[in-house]
């Protein structure tokens, strides 16, 4: 008896040191894949999930040029560099030149604020306090800005910094587009395989479960909550470049991010057509820009049941944070990296935690019932 136990015990520790050490060469793998990686690990995200986005199309337009898939995918590489990089390089490159000036502004204590006109205090109401603070801040500016500009030239810096940053931010957007139409090319291949790693992972049924879920998510909020306030803001900084306003790319930001909150964005159409009027000489220029604020500022109005008909399950105050957050660790592509996948990772908890119990037994025919609640996110 005692006979028997030792050989038990010698079988149980020989078994649990392969399994230890097949778990430490694994882990180690893994470990140094990831750092290997990592460098990379945004612009191939962020590829993935243009990739998906666009795969429909590119299907559909493949067929149409006979099914040739490499053709296709230069397309829509070519279509995305025109529509999304040249207006987004435009918008950094005004955020830059801004940041610049006005850190040279700053070094060089010329910033000065012209006393008001005396029209202002006729103001009905309000005219004889904004006449009175703006002219105390005339009066006094150098003063304050003296005493301030330790922290004013920290700002700066660092606001110069990031609008430094963004240039990487630009290339990084740039690769990614590259790479996903690599990644369009062999498309079908590579849903294939991703679908037989979540089956090994999940099981078969769930897998394919799972792979729809994710697949439908990436696009309704890769496409209906940040493309369509992209679009948006890109609307907005194209026109803030033309009538020259102040800081354009940062209020495009700013209007990017609340188009993620499912702020409308037409809110800071009314201040620009006022600036519009006050600051230009054209009538004629006048109209047309403000016509055009008009429609960028309703442009989610249209753009939304195209794009986002039929909902996103992730609530919006997840995939702010994700934006956010994504923004503040990745930089600029973060922002769309870190919503998409914050809002993937809540619908697959959430699906797991709303999973009945004896789930991983069901028959084949709940899977597809499961399957049905995804198919109205597809495209």
């Amino acid at each position: 008896m005692e006979l028997e136990k030792n050989q038990i015990r010698e079988m149980i520790k020989k078994d649990l040191t392969d399994i230890l050490i097949r778990v430490a060469l694994v882990g180690f793998l893994v470990y140094m894949s990831l750092k290997i990686f990592d460098p990379f690990m945004g612009i191939m995200l962020w590829a993935l999930i243009l990739a998906v986005i666009m795969f429909p199309l590119h299907q559909k337009l493949a067929n149409k040029l006979g099914g040739k898939q490499g053709r296709a995918a230069t397309i829509f590489v070519l279509f995305g560099i025109f529509f999304l990089v040249i207006p987004t390089v435009m918008l950094s490159d005004s955020l830059v030149v801004y940041v610049k000036e006005t850190h040279s502004i700053f070094s060089s204590d010329s910033i000065t604020i012209k006393p008001p006109n005396p029209s202002i205090a006729e103001w009905p109401i309000i005219g004889e306090k904004v006449y009175g603070a703006w002219e105390q801040a005339a009066i006094n500016l150098p003063e304050f800005l003296q005493k301030m500009r330790p922290q004013l030239e920290s700002f700066a810096k660092g606001a110069l910094e990031f609008a430094a940053g963004l240039a990487g931010g630009l290339l990084q957007l740039l690769a990614s587009m590259i790479i996903a139409g690599i990644m369009l090319a062999y498309g079908q291949s590579g849903s294939d395989s991703m679908l037989k790693i979540i089956s090994r992972l999940a099981g078969h049924n769930k897998g394919i479960f799972l792979h729809k879920l994710s697949t439908a998510t990436i696009r309704s909020v890769a496409m209906g909550v940040v493309g369509v306030s992209t679009i948006q803001a890109l609307l907005f900084g194209v026109g803030f470049i033309f009538i020259d306003l102040p800081g354009a790319a940062l209020i495009a930001l700013v209007i990017l991010v609340f188009g993620i909150a499912q702020l409308p964005a037409i809110i800071f159409t009314i201040p620009t057509v006022a600036y519009i009027w006050w600051s230009g000489d054209s009538s004629v220029m006048n109209i047309v820009f403000t016509v055009y604020f008009i429609i960028a500022g309703f442009a989610d109005n249209v753009l939304k049941p195209v794009f986002l008909g039929r909902g996103v399950d992730a609530p919006m105050p997840i995939v702010l944070i994700g934006a956010l957050g994504g923004m503040i660790s990745a930089g600029l592509i973060g922002l769309f990296i870190g919503a998409t996948f914050l809002s993937l990772a809540y619908v697959i908890f959430m699906s797991w935690v709303n999973d009945e119990e004896g789930a991983s037994q069901k028959t084949e025919l709940e899977p597809e019932l499961d399957n049905n609640k995804v198919k109205n996110l597809e495209t």
